[in-house]
């Protein structure tokens, strides 16, 4: 993507989406940034549902500062970190988890 527009992020995703094969390309999701303003053309043109998460990459960054080398971690530790955003409330689920909303509660 040349720039972090709207008209840059819809043709670059467009290009990339349309290069993959039907099976790879049912879904994106994405931050809230606004580069992603146009992503109702992105999903008429590629049949792509857009989907949008929470801005969670300055608790990340807690965990994981920015360029760090995920390969000096074990999947354990990235596991413990991924336990820790979902055990985490959220606004968006009335001050509850991702683990106490989901339908999948306590099943493993």
């Amino acid at each position: 993507m040349p720039n972090a527009t709207a008209a840059s992020a819809l043709a670059g995703f467009t290009a990339k989406l349309q290069s993959l094969v039907a099976p790879l390309r049912q879904t994106l999701t994405y931050d809230q940034g606004g580069e992603m303003a146009r992503h109702g053309e992105l999903s008429a043109t590629t049949g792509v549902r857009v989907y949008f998460c929470e801005k969670t990459n300055g608790l990340l960054r807690q965990y994981l500062p920015k360029g760090t080398d995920l390969s000096v971690h074990s999947q354990e530790d990235l596991d413990a970190i991924a336990d820790s955003f979902k055990t985490r409330p959220r606004k968006t689920l009335t001050a509850t988890t991702h683990y106490k909303s989901s339908p999948r509660s306590g099943s493993s």
